[in-house]
């Protein structure tokens, strides 16, 4: 395999493409997924509207699930600029999960030394002019392109590109995903145009940014976790724990897996002493989807 485009050890060094055969099981078609909108636990949506300016900074806005049925809501995201991500599609929908799990087993199958110890989901329904911002993700991932066109920019992992301080601070919950931006990283862009029946890989932690091409996208994102990326995570939030505390920890790259081993050891016991408060718990709701809003995005209703 080519060019590494990361620091971090693991056994995928660049983005990759595979096929899966997911599309032709109905699990992106309109009436499966009104349905499953229907019944889906409102307090496992994630909407989301994102803003940005001429220099690519984000801001984002929240939104709440609404009285929508539904198909409305299908229609609304359809229409809008909206984000949606159903977490936990393991128990959400347990049908697409278990066809998802054999996918990913021949992923897997096709990276030595890869060996994922925990998988988690979610299914993301997102509008056709919908773009997601530079951020990393403190897992594996496979993203599962079922329905529309994605252009997925995938950046290297190096300190400049994903600085370990602020992957503390996601790991420990003190900020979302995002990451610090600037127009000229797009020089350092592995761009990959996904099509439907098509799944992407790339590097533990590899910064991305998503922009959907003009069509409503469906997406599985299956995370993984592997025991080196556990030990490292730990590490992150020890660190993170360390840092607010006024030390200055070295950067896990620069540690032995024992040491990461140790750090992950501790951040167990960190954790349930909550030696750092999660910040993200409670992210006040702006709006709720509506049909014909601009934007799909209608007031909140009480």
């Amino acid at each position: 395999m080519s060019e590494r485009r990361t620091r971090y050890a693991g056994p995928i060094a660049r983005a990759g493409v595979h096929p899966h055969s997911l599309i032709a099981q109905g699990f992106a078609e309109d009436a499966a997924l009104a349905d499953l909108l229907d019944r889906y636990p409102a307090e496992l949506f994630d909407i989301n509207l994102y803003d940005y300016d001429d220099e690519g900074q984000v801001s984002l806005r929240t939104g709440a699930r609404g009285r929508l049925n539904g198909a409305q809501l299908l229609e609304a995201i359809q229409q809008g600029r909206l984000w949606v991500n159903l977490r936990d599609v393991e128990t959400g929908w347990p049908e697409l999960w278990a066809a998802a799990m054999a996918e990913f087993k021949t992923v897997e199958a096709g990276y030595p030394g890869l060996k994922a110890v925990k998988n988690a989901g979610q299914l993301i329904l997102s509008s056709p002019k919908a773009r997601v911002p530079y951020h990393f993700d403190a897992a594996g991932v496979v993203l599962f392109h079922l329905r529309g066109r994605k252009r997925i920019f995938v950046y290297p992992g190096d300190e400049g590109h994903l600085p370990e301080r602020d992957m503390e601070q996601v790991v420990a919950r003190q900020t979302t995903e995002e990451l610090p931006y600037t127009l000229a990283f797009e020089d350092d862009a592995q761009v990959v145009d996904l099509e439907p029946g098509q799944a992407l890989t790339w590097p533990l932690y590899a910064p991305h940014r998503v922009e959907n091409l003009d069509r409503f996208c469906v997406s599985l994102s299956m995370d993984f976790q592997t025991w080196p990326s556990r030990f490292r995570n730990g590490a992150l939030y020890t660190n993170a724990v360390l840092r607010s505390r006024g030390g200055s920890p070295r950067q896990t790259d620069r540690m032995g897996q024992g040491e990461l081993a140790l750090r992950w050891a501790a951040s167990l016991a960190l954790k349930r002493t909550g030696a750092l408060k999660s910040r993200i718990a409670a992210y006040e709701r702006q709006f709720e989807p509506e049909v014909g809003a601009t934007d799909g995005a209608g007031a909140l209703k009480t």
